[in-house]
């Protein structure tokens, strides 16, 4: 077996729809991934309550990293007169992108920026998990003492002789 060609294999653009207009999102350069990476990590941390570095801090302030992660799109869409939000959810979303992976950004994209949107059934899982712990399943009574209580029908079983 060969490798195929990578660019076969990956579809290294995003697409974000945007006021009916598709804006492409290009690949970012290694750079650019590694330097997304590293602030995503110690943002990470930061949420954490650990130690901040700031020389990563440093470097994310010197560089546009929006402009940076849409690319050209970042161009487009300032011109187009986007508004600060969309640029600015589009950008994250770019971000997640290139951090985790295709799924990840489209979960960010399709809740807005809202956390509590991004796990949507947290609430309907854990009303099924209630349910689930107060419901009793008969389970098999090989080897175990089976109680004797009430059948169906309600009639209590007579001993037998």
């Amino acid at each position: 077996m060969a490798f195929q060609q990578l660019g076969e294999l990956l579809d290294d653009s995003l697409t974000l729809p945007v006021g009916g207009k598709n804006y492409r999102v290009p690949p970012p350069s290694a750079a650019t991934g590694l330097r997304v990476q590293a602030i995503m990590q110690a943002a990470a941390v930061a949420a954490d309550g650990g130690q901040i570095d700031e020389a990563v801090l440093r470097d994310a302030a010197e560089r546009d990293m929006y402009l940076d992660v849409l690319g050209d799109a970042h161009g487009e869409m300032v011109a187009d007169g986007v508004s600060w939000p969309t640029l600015k959810h589009c950008a994250i979303t770019a971000m997640v992108w290139i951090v985790q992976n295709r799924e990840a950004a489209e979960r960010f994209w399709n809740s807005g920026g809202d956390p509590s949107r991004l796990a949507p059934n947290r609430q309907a899982r854990r009303s099924s998990s209630d349910a689930a712990s107060k419901t009793q399943y008969r389970g098999s009574s090989s080897g175990t003492k089976r109680q004797q209580g009430n059948r169906a029908g309600g009639k209590k079983r007579a001993p037998r002789r």
